[in-house]
């Protein structure tokens, strides 16, 4: 055995944990990354969000380039960090305890305001929210924003990023890239227990920020639409600004631990390149 598989990457075994949600494994979050210009990572005004953070693994391998990018601006390793964590990085998690599982991966403590960060800020989470929200119900019992209902046994986690029409509100800032990995669906509570798609919700909250590039990892099961996929399906087909899909019909190339029926997708946005839209492309 030879000291790299002695000492595993920890996110890489948490990766491996659950079909519930699916966590990135860090080199699927490195090949998502390696789509992004490289000058990006020796901009010290480049600004990164992940709206959907479960392990922090996308900021933190952003904040390794970021480290090596801005050598030269910022020789002082102490100086750089901490103008990378403060005015470059910023994530949205999912819930409460991944908050605290990304703060601990790119702080190195759940405490950002703490003596263990290394980088202090004022406000113990640092700049990786958890903001509490609840569903919006309507009169019909369904939530305005997701596939979320009133009357269920169990109560759905409302997701920060997507329960909102105006996700700007959160950092009240724009960013460069918009980056994550978002939670694939909820029961809807449907026979044989149903349930809806949610990552539209979060790819198109992020389109509202309006990043120079979004890369997201998704499953494929839109190409197909149902769902309430056909509006979603819709937009990403006659959208000019996707420049890149990348197709893994078999999820396990990505996910080697988890069954993702369908398969899966990582696609690249950018705003300020317009090409032909998906329907009109040969493939």
């Amino acid at each position: 055995m030879n000291k790299e598989d002695s000492n595993p990457d920890i996110l890489t075994c948490i990766a491996n944990l659950s079909n519930d949600e699916v966590f990135t494994p860090p080199e699927v979050a490195d090949q998502m990354l390696d789509l992004l210009p490289r000058e990006l990572f020796s901009n010290p005004d480049a600004t990164f969000l992940d709206p959907c953070c479960k392990t922090g693994v996308f900021l933190r391998e952003i904040a390794k380039r970021l480290l090596n990018g801005l050598k030269e601006i910022y020789p002082n390793l102490q100086e750089r960090a901490d103008h990378i964590y403060r005015k470059q990085l910023f994530g949205i998690a999912i819930s409460p305890l991944t908050a605290e599982l990304s703060r601990r991966t790119l702080y190195c403590a759940k405490d950002a305001s703490g003596k263990y960060s290394i980088v202090h800020f004022e406000r113990p989470e640092g700049n990786i929210l958890y903001p509490e929200v609840s569903h919006s119900f309507g009169k019909d019992g369904k939530c305005r924003f997701c596939p979320a209902k009133e009357k269920k046994e169990f109560c759905d986690p409302a997701y920060p990023f997507i329960e909102t029409s105006d996700p700007e509100r959160f950092f009240n800032m724009t960013f460069d890239v918009v980056i994550g990995n978002p939670p694939y669906q909820m029961n809807d509570g449907g026979n044989k227990a149903g349930a809806s798609p949610l990552y539209d919700k979060f790819v198109e909250n992020a389109k509202k920020l309006d990043p120079k590039y979004l890369a997201m990892i998704i499953p494929a099961k839109w190409y197909a639409g149902g769902k309430g996929l056909e509006g979603f399906r819709a937009e990403m087909l006659k959208d000019g600004h996707i420049s890149k899909i990348i197709d893994f019909p078999n999820a396990k190339d990505i996910f080697p631990d988890i069954s993702l029926g369908g398969g899966a997708c990582i696609f690249l946005r950018e705003r300020e390149r317009v090409t032909l839209p998906l329907c009109q492309r040969e493939w």
